[in-house]
């Protein structure tokens, strides 16, 4: 969802400080001049675009649910306030969770409405404030803000936009503690809604199960294997912009039948053993884009993937004592960073 697509149409700010022992809720509107507007549509887009969103359904009987698919103008800072009220009590109950300044949104994108609610989770920063001394002289300090919102370049950790023509969700969410264990407290507890794995977080359960395989058999010290896989994988990236499990697992263990097996019965347990997983961000995927080498003796090298697949730039040879040498050639020009 782009910024530029976005058509701001309701605003209302709610304060949700959980040290205040109350929410401090509003009774009006913000008047969402341009600025305003902007701060929150790069805030929609950048959690929006990100792989870590998901892609949800309510369930059956969602309190948020009825909220939400009933909300117009003239019940929109009634809507707002039942749904802070609702999560300020959770929150209240849980004090891992974080305080935050909460903005629920109507707005339109490419013909469709959508409701907003972005949970702007405080930062504590350094800020300057002037006082009048005893003796009428002013006296700069500077003091410590607690109640400090993210800035538009940062992600939201707690945010959802509902299309109101489906009620499809797209939520980023994190866990926190609730009740003693980890859990996913903004769907399964405020909003009610059924939340599969985002893109990011399914490509990091199967990398993370092809290494676990990896180390099966051929250890923790096989850095040959792991830097292999690793070109695996990002090949599938690049040339699909997709990973398909059943086709990659060929390709990272194409002689083990029996790795590929073990794959397999790891990532069943999360029903990804058939998944395609499409990233869209360059964020997800940068971390296959090099080679990130460190030797036992302290240094470390970091190969671009292209020209680790480039015979003519690195080489690896393995020396008759069993150390490795790594070989960079035809360099034209070395910098000092």
């Amino acid at each position: 969802m782009k910024k530029d697509d976005i058509i701001m149409k309701l605003g209302i700010v709610h304060i949700l400080d959980s040290s205040v022992g109350m929410p401090v809720l509003s009774d009006a509107p913000l008047d969402m001049g341009s600025g305003l507007s902007d701060f929150f549509k790069a805030h929609i887009e950048k959690f929006t675009e990100s792989d870590d969103v998901k892609r949800c359904q309510f369930s059956e009987g969602s309190r948020a649910m009825e909220l939400i698919r009933a909300c117009n103008a003239e019940n929109f800072v009634e809507t707002g306030r039942e749904l802070c009220e609702k999560l300020y009590g959770i929150m209240n109950a849980n004090i891992d969770i974080p305080p935050a300044d909460v903005a629920i949104l109507v707005f339109s994108a490419e013909g469709t409405d959508y409701f907003g609610f972005l949970k702007l989770n405080y930062k504590t920063f350094y800020t300057h404030a002037t006082k009048s001394a005893e003796d009428g002289r002013n006296q700069n300090e500077i003091i410590l803000q607690k109640a400090i919102l993210p800035s538009q370049g940062q992600k939201l950790s707690e945010a959802f936009v509902v299309n109101l023509s489906d009620g499809t969700i797209l939520l980023t969410e994190k866990k926190y503690e609730v009740n003693g264990e980890k859990k996913a407290y903004f769907s399964e507890l405020f909003l009610e809604c059924r939340a599969p794995m985002s893109q990011k977080a399914k490509l990091d359960l199967v990398t993370r199960a092809v290494e676990q395989v990896n180390q099966k058999y051929y250890g923790q010290e096989d850095a040959g294997r792991r830097m292999e896989t690793k070109k695996a994988i990002y090949e599938e990236l690049g040339e699909k912009g997709s990973l398909n499990v059943e086709e990659v697992k060929e390709k990272v263990f194409p002689d083990s039948p029996q790795m590929q097996a073990d794959l397999t019965e790891k990532l069943e347990k999360y029903h990804l053993e058939k998944e395609v997983i499409r990233p869209q961000s360059e964020n997800t995927v940068k971390k296959f884009q090099k080679q990130h080498l460190t030797t036992d003796t302290g240094i470390e090298i970091t190969i671009p993937m292209e020209e680790y697949k480039n015979p003519d730039r690195v080489e690896f040879l393995t020396n008759p004592d069993g150390t490795i040498s790594v070989l960079i050639k035809n360099i034209g020009r070395l910098q000092s960073k």
